[in-house]
């Protein structure tokens, strides 16, 4: 980082986030990348079932998922050794200049799948570094003490960026076709460019930023940091489970089950929305803690699977809206909760190669849960399906409930 975008960590005064500007720019230029990012789905999905086969979409949606995978944790050990700011401003830029270059590419010619693939390749590779980068940067921008407030304002400009991307994808869709709606994509990324580079950071103590040796050193310490770390080790084996068992059933699962029942596209609409609650996140962004957040974290989690495993047992969609809408609180509470923890506990100098590590948990092992779960339904039915996943997701909060440190782990005042 360069001396005239940091200031010493002593110089950091504890400003109520939601008052502090520039935690303020950072929240605007976070929603703004994420927004394009939920136009620039929309836009090659449809860019790609335009120019192929339904399998050749298939195909180029995915692409991105092996390079972030693969990257992810050499995108955590880049992100702590160059400073997350500007890792993330880099990556920004990239991903910007990426859609603008197919946009332009597409109003140009009928090029086919080809750069759409480049493309989905290109930004699975920045996302490996981008991502680990977003989530170390916050403790840059504020003082300990607002993190978990600045993990739930994070959370609300998430919900912010899926509930407003996806209608401005359609309406640029339907107004220019895909090329309109990665121009649009590339606009709003770019926005947080100037954004970022207005946000100011703070160095971390002297020791902390040493250079360790090798970027292999650097990963071997990180993973060896977390495995002995007494919070973070057994809070990242809570986020796996809770991951692995959410992520099937309530993506392709609820698919199914909505076919099953004969709800129609409107009943899962409704579904849907009671998922999408951003209530956890509202609640720590107002009130910046919660008192006894190990505690509350795994029986959250827990009742939260026992609201999954009974989702596919209600009688009507009126019932499931509502138990969907009972999982999104309960679930968004055990994440917002699992966050806040990971960014108060870690220490800083290592929270890029922290954050990689519940990326790569998250993004890379619990999406693969999804063919299991569609292959295991088809051969069983959702009822047992949905159980079981229930049972998984369970089993973060038993491990967080056996982990004395987790459990009396508390959001700094």
């Amino acid at each position: 980082m360069t001396a005239t975008a940091a200031t010493p960590t002593a110089d950091v005064v504890d400003i109520p986030a939601h008052r502090d500007g520039n935690v303020l720019r950072w929240l605007a230029a976070y929603t703004a990348s994420m927004t394009g990012d939920s136009v620039y789905y929309i836009a090659l999905s449809w860019a790609a079932v335009q120019s192929g086969t339904p399998a050749q979409a298939g195909v180029v949606m995915s692409v991105s998922a092996l390079p972030r995978a693969v990257l992810m944790l050499g995108g955590g050990v880049i992100a702590d050794r160059l400073g997350p700011r500007r890792v993330v401003i880099g990556s920004d830029a990239v991903r910007c200049a990426a859609v603008l270059a197919v946009a332009a590419l597409l109003f140009l010619t009928s090029p086919g799948l080809w750069p759409l693939a480049l493309l989905g390749l290109v930004f699975g590779t920045v996302d490996a570094v981008f991502m680990p980068a977003v989530g170390a940067l916050p403790a840059r921008v504020t003082s300990r003490g607002q993190l978990a407030r600045v993990q739930g304002m994070r959370g609300l400009g998430i919900r912010f960026a899926s509930v407003v991307g996806g209608p401005l994808g359609g309406l640029a869709v339907a107004a220019g076709g895909a090329k309109a709606a990665f121009v649009l994509a590339g606009v709003l990324i770019a926005i947080s460019v100037p954004l970022l580079v207005a946000v100011r950071t703070r160095d971390l103590p002297a020791d902390d930023t040493k250079a360790a040796g090798t970027a292999w050193h650097d990963l071997r310490a990180g993973l060896r940091y977390i495995r002995r770390h007494r919070v973070l080790a057994p809070l990242m084996l809570a986020i796996a489970r809770g991951d692995l068992g959410f992520v099937g059933p309530l993506n392709v699962g609820l698919t199914l089950l909505a076919d099953e029942r004969g709800w129609g596209a409107s009943g899962m609409g409704w579904v849907l929305g009671g998922f999408g609650t951003g209530a956890a996140s509202l609640l720590l962004a107002v009130r910046g803690r919660v008192p006894h957040a190990g505690h509350v974290m795994p029986y959250a989690c827990l009742c939260g699977a026992v609201a999954i495993g009974a989702l596919a047992f209600v009688p009507g969609v009126v019932a499931a809206a509502g138990v969907a809408l009972l999982i999104g609180l309960l679930a968004g509470l055990s994440g917002a909760l699992c966050g806040a923890l990971l960014q108060t506990q870690s220490d800083p100098a290592c929270l890029g190669r922290v954050t990689a590590v519940s990326s790569l948990v998250s993004l890379g092992f619990a999406p693969l849960s999804m063919p299991l779960s569609a292959v295991a339904i088809g051969a069983w039915g959702t009822g047992p399906v949905f159980v079981t996943s229930a049972a998984v997701c369970g089993l973060g909060g038993v491990v967080a409930l056996c982990a004395p440190n987790l459990r009396r782990a508390e959001l700094p005042a």
